[in-house]
Parts: structure tokens; C-alpha cells; sequence
């Protein structure tokens, strides 16, 4: 099994929770996976445990990937630790499959010297987020690092911490008055890949707006946002 190769042009490329058509999403196996290919950036979702430690999982519960099911925000880190995730084959017994602490995959990114494409997943309030960069500065990497967050109001604590920090902000849907707005917060944009057209990105672009869109593996349509001059894509297994 490999990844889909195409023209990407001067696109940068985001494997999407790792190379997750590959390996198991967010898993250090997934984050090695993108570090050995051509990948700009890897990217990830960060939680906090119950006990103040920060962990990278996509969903709110452990059920999906787990035959057991808790809430990650609600439970210690040394129960989540635990639990052994289901690889793509349903194989829950691979030692590398459990889940990752934020400063794993800030290693795995500086090792490979990637990108590290983090989304605040849920609502942080400043503290939680000044922590959670604090981590990422212990291993000298926050310059390399691009902050996404649905939630508009991390993108306003961590702008209040760091000015100059990289940060997109998340969305599922277009609006006209959108590239004004992130151009005068000075953030970028993430936004769901059917949303985009050639105009779209224009539009962006006009206001100083980097784009970067989720989660696009069809082929066709990434090469077309690649001609279009769109600036990274975030994928599960196109390279």
C-alpha cells in the first residue's frame, strides 16, 4: 500500500492525522509514515486528560478506534494509555498503536523535520493554550508550528500570546465577507475542499490569506486547487 501521487505543483502537501489511507490515524506509526515521504506538514488534533496532560486524538471518545469507550477529556492520561487502538486491519494488538502525547509527535515532526499542523480541538481557554505551546518551546519546534482551531476564540487567545504565531482558522463553509475578515485578524484559512473554487482562493489571496483546505484524496480535484494556486492541501493519502 502506498500513497496516490500527483502534480502538486507549488502546493504544500498535509498528511492529514499522519498518513491515515496508510496507518492508523494519529499514531506515531501514521506521523513516521508522513516523516518518510515528501510531506510538508503533519497534521493532528490535541486534547487535554483529566490529570493536565496533553495527548493527540481526533475524536472526544476512544470508542471508534477502541473496544473501550471514555471520554479523553474526562479520563487520566495512564488509562488512555493503556488502550490499544484498532490498526486499519482491526489488529488491537500493535504496540504502536497507542495513543500519542503531543511532545511524541512534536519529536516525530522535528526528526523529520515537518511541519507540525496542530488543531486545538476543543476550546481552550489562554492557560491551556499557553501550556500547550509551553510544551511545544521545550523542544525549541513552536516556529514550525501552524495552529488550527474551529473555534474562533483559540484563534484570538493564542493570537494574544503569540502575534506572529502560523494559525488557519477551520471551517466547513464559504462567506463573502471571509477573506476581508481573517485579513485583518492576520490568520489564514482551513476550510473544507468542495467549499473552494479558483475565485475563492483569489479572494484570499487579495486580503493576504493562505489557503488550506481538508481533507481532499480525489485526485482530480487536488491537482485542480493545485493549478488553482491554492497553498496546501491536507489529505489522508494523496503525496
Amino acid at each position: 500500500m502506498d500513497t496516490i501521487k500527483i502534480n502538486s505543483r507549488n502546493t504544500k502537501m498535509v498528511a492529514h492525522r499522519g498518513v491515515s489511507g496508510i496507518e492508523l490515524e494519529n499514531t506515531n506509526a501514521s506521523f513516521i509514515a508522513a516523516g518518510n515521504r515528501s510531506y510538508f506538514g503533519i497534521e493532528t488534533d490535541v486534547h487535554k486528560t483529566s490529570d493536565g496532560k496533553f495527548v493527540v486524538h481526533h475524536d472526544d471518545n476512544t470508542g471508534r478506534l477502541c473496544d473501550v469507550d471514555v471520554i479523553v477529556e474526562e479520563t487520566p492520561f495512564d488509562t488512555l494509555r493503556s488502550f490499544h487502538l484498532k490498526d486499519k486491519y482491526g489488529d488491537a494488538t500493535r504496540a504502536d498503536t497507542l495513543i500519542p502525547t503531543l511532545k511524541e509527535y512534536i519529536a516525530t515532526c522535528k526528526r523529520y523535520d515537518k511541519v507540525a499542523v496542530l488543531e486545538l480541538k476543543n476550546e481552550f481557554t489562554k492557560n491551556e493554550i499557553k501550556a500547550i505551546c509551553d510544551e511545544i518551546n521545550s523542544l525549541e519546534y513552536l516556529d514550525n508550528v501552524i495552529f488550527i482551531s474551529f473555534a474562533f476564540a483559540n484563534m484570538v487567545r493564542l493570537r494574544e500570546l503569540y502575534p506572529n504565531q502560523a494559525a488557519q482558522f477551520l471551517t466547513s463553509k464559504y462567506q463573502d465577507d471571509l477573506p476581508q475578515i481573517l485579513g485583518t485578524q492576520g490568520l489564514d484559512i482551513d476550510i473544507e475542499y468542495t467549499e473552494l473554487t479558483k475565485e475563492r482562493i483569489e479572494a484570499f489571496h487579495a486580503h493576504g490569506v493562505k489557503v488550506n483546505c481538508w481533507t481532499c484524496d480525489d485526485k482530480e480535484f487536488a491537482e485542480s486547487l493545485a493549478q488553482w494556486g491554492i497553498d496546501y492541501i491536507s489529505t489522508n493519502i494523496l503525496e
